[in-house]
This record gives C-alpha cells, structure tokens and sequence, in this order.
C-alpha cells in the first residue's frame, strides 16, 4: 500500500496569502508600547521593521497580493506536495483517512522560507542590508540566512545555546549560506550580558535571543529585525501552506475533520490551518483544529492569557497572549522551536474563543510517534513535527475505536536529518521527560 502524492502545477500555485483579521468575529487587542502602555504606533516599529511588513500586522484585507519577486523564488520548491499517509494507516488499522502537507521540501528543509524569503525582499526594497534574528532549533536562522543570501543581504543569528550546542549542523548551514550564527546569551549585547551575570551556565532561551537580535537591529542604522514566527505577518505569509492544502484536498475529494499542527510561536500550525479557519468561521465546516505543545513548554495549555513581553529584557510590544511569563526559561528538550514562552496572538485568540483545541506530549511519546511515521511513512521528521504526528495517531488510534471514518490532516513542517543525534538519545534509551511543567 502506497503513499498517494498530490502534486500542484506552479502555474496553480496561489498568488495571494490569507489574513485572517478579516474575519475573526472581533479585532485583536493591539499590541502595546512597552514605556506608555498605550496602544503601539505604526512609527515606534519603523526602527526595526519595513513599512511595507508593518502595513501587513496591521491590515485587515482579506487577501494579500504575494510580489512576482517572491513569488520567484517560492518556485524553487513550491508547490509543495501533500500525502496520503496509506502506510501509516495501515499500520494503524484505523478507519481515519491521514494527509500531510510536506514542508520539508524547501532548500532550508523546513515551511520557514514562506516567510524568511518574503521579509527579506520587503527589507532589501526600503534599502536595509543586514537582518538581524533569533533561532531555536535553527530552522528559523538557517531559512531567513538562505533568504538573505538570495536578496544579497548580511544576516546574523542569535541562536538558543543549548540548540546551538545540540544541533551544530543548523549552524555549519547558517555559515554555507554566509550568515553569522553566535550563541545566546552572549557577551555581545546588553541583554545577553545581562543573563549571564545571573547565570553563566544559562541554556537559553528564544526570549532572551528575541532580545538579543532586537536590541542588535535597534542599535545599527543598517539592521532590521526579522522574527520567525508569532507576529501577525508571519502567520500571514505562511497560509500558502493551507491555501494550496485546500486545492489539493480537494483533488482527493477530501476534507479535513482534523487540522493538526505542532505550535511554539504558532507560525507553521497557523500556516496550514487559517486557511480552513476561514471556512469555519463562515460557518461552512465543523472542522476541529488542534494545536500541539509540549508539556516541558505548555503555554496554550498552562499558560496566563494576558499581556506580557515577547522577550525576556523588555524590549518589545507587550502581546496579548497565551504566556508563561516572559522569563521563564524551558528545559532542554531536542524541539527547540517550541521552547517559546509566547504564542501568537491570532492562535491565542482562537484557542481562548474555544474555536480551536491545545494539546500538549511529553518528548519521549512524540519520539515514539516520530519512529512510528519513519518506519511506515519513510520520512524522519522533525522533533517539533513529531509533536503533530503523535496527536495524528492518537486521533487515529480514537477513530479505530469508535468506527469513525474521519479526515485528519496535519503540517509536517519539516524533516529531521539535522536532529539525528536526539533520535539516538531516544533509541539509546537515554532521552528523559525533563522538568515537565
């Protein structure tokens, strides 16, 4: 039994992303200056943003044309194919029907140049040469160094030391793509000084980096701030996943019951769920869209929703979110792109109006979801993808019991070849459930 492969032309490929701030049934709290606690202005964020990305947070258009220059180099891999998962339900024995979209196909292996390439070319148009960011597990630094390099712009990267000392090769493919990788927290900025002078042994955290990259674009006329997931533009750029997972679910004569995506920052659950979203809040589906965390991180599930800082020095807009409070540290698990105390203020919304659902799995399960989808679908997949993929079979597992024939389908966000040391970990016997919350 076969994986059966749905496959876009280019030439249907969607040429606009999706803003769901058109129609949610009320606006976002807006995010607030951090000296007045007032209501932020489009000018306090010109310091560290294009004016044409913060038009973007701030819109309520529908449909947001994608430039021809973008859409150029999405090209290189996009379409992106979806699949029917036939081996992972026959080793399931379940009735439910299993797709997943495949991110991992990008040169960055991971759904994170949707964005990186289009931040990159709005801040290469008003003349910024260097972009400055923060990583976790490095699918975030590695995609936008790729960016920059395609647009001919420097790129420096702060990366989550304990995923700087965990997954080496994110960073030697950061260098390939001539961006600077540096550990965080460093010596180099005053935020970073300031972590380890309480902590010298500090592992991190994409609070304290977030901090880090801001202050560094702050601080150089050159520089802006690129952010990988949470703000709204980010969420935007990504529903190319689910606006081409709708055509191609339709191309199955197929709807999904089930929207699964892992979430740290929410950018690539966003991503293929919005899209879908859409239909439910037009009162077109009864879809239900679960969003995965980790237990070692739970911020949609044991978080305040509240406002809070997006890092740890108190340098950006306070959001209105889910939060575990902007200084929490997470213990060292193998996903760090969900080691984000945050979420994104359009999935907080969702999961606090109960139109979506939050789950969250220990590491050692999400590992035994991940080997179970490599040794029947092929793919290794990534630590954060596995989080996904363990609710998927629990869905599964729940549909065999009860006779249900129901559609689940989930993001896989991106392959896991550069974490083949946290799949020995957990082979090994040596992976633990740390410091769960």
């Amino acid at each position: 039994m076969d994986r059966t492969k749905y496959v876009l032309d280019e030439n249907d490929m969607p040429d606009a992303w999706y803003n769901v701030l058109a129609d949610l049934p009320t606006s976002l709290d807006p995010p607030l200056d951090p000296k007045t606690r007032q209501p932020v202005s489009p000018e306090a964020l010109m310091a560290i943003f294009p004016k044409a990305l913060i038009e973007q947070e701030m819109s309520t258009e529908r449909y947001i044309r994608i430039p021809r220059e973008v859409m150029e180099v999405y090209r290189l891999w996009r379409p992106s194919p979806m699949y029917r998962a036939r081996r992972l339900e026959q080793y399931l024995d379940t009735p439910a029907r299993i797709y997943y979209k495949y991110e991992g196909v990008s040169p960055a292996g991971s759904h994170k140049p949707n964005t990186a390439v289009a931040q990159a070319y709005y801040n290469k148009k008003e003349g910024i040469r260097r972009l400055a960011t923060e990583t976790g597990a490095g699918q975030w630094g590695s995609a936008l160094a790729l960016a920059c390099k395609l647009f001919d712009m420097a790129c420096t990267v702060y990366m989550v030391r304990v995923s700087y000392e965990q997954k080496p090769y994110r960073k030697y493919l950061m260098n390939v793509w001539g961006a600077e990788c540096i550990p965080s927290p460093s010596t180099r900025t005053n935020a970073g000084r300031a972590v380890l002078e309480r902590d010298p042994d500090s592992p991190g955290s994409l609070g304290v980096a977030i901090s880090e990259a801001v202050e560094d674009a702050a601080t150089h006329e050159d520089t802006n701030y690129a952010l990988g997931s949470v703000l709204n533009h980010v969420l935007l750029h990504q529903t190319i996943i689910g606006e081409e997972a709708a055509i191609q679910m339709e191309m199955a004569d197929d709807y999904p019951d089930y929207v699964v995506g892992c979430v740290g920052g929410g950018s690539n659950f966003a991503g293929i769920a919005l899209p879908f979203m859409r239909e439910k809040l037009a009162g077109n589906s009864e879809t239900t869209f679960v969003a995965v965390e980790p237990t070692a991180c739970p911020t949609l599930t044991r978080g305040r929703y509240e406002y809070d800082f997006g890092d740890v020095a108190g340098l950006t807009p306070l959001l209105k979110m889910y939060t575990l409070g902007h200084d929490f540290i997470p213990p060292r698990i193998h996903a760090g792109g969900l080691r984000y105390h945050g979420d994104a203020p359009i999935l907080s919304y969702l999961v606090h109006e109960r139109l979506m659902d939050a789950v969250a799995y220990r590491q050692s399960e999400c590992f035994e979801a991940a080997s179970i989808f490599a040794r029947s679908e092929g793919i290794v997949i990534a630590p954060e993808t596995s989080h996904a993929v363990r609710a998927v079979i629990d869905i599964a597992r729940e549909c065999k019991k009860t006779g249900d024939e129901r559609t689940v389908l989930f993001n896989l966000s991106g392959h896991g070849l550069l974490d083949l040391s946290a799949y020995d970990a957990y082979l090994s016997g040596e992976l633990e459930d740390v410091n769960d919350r």
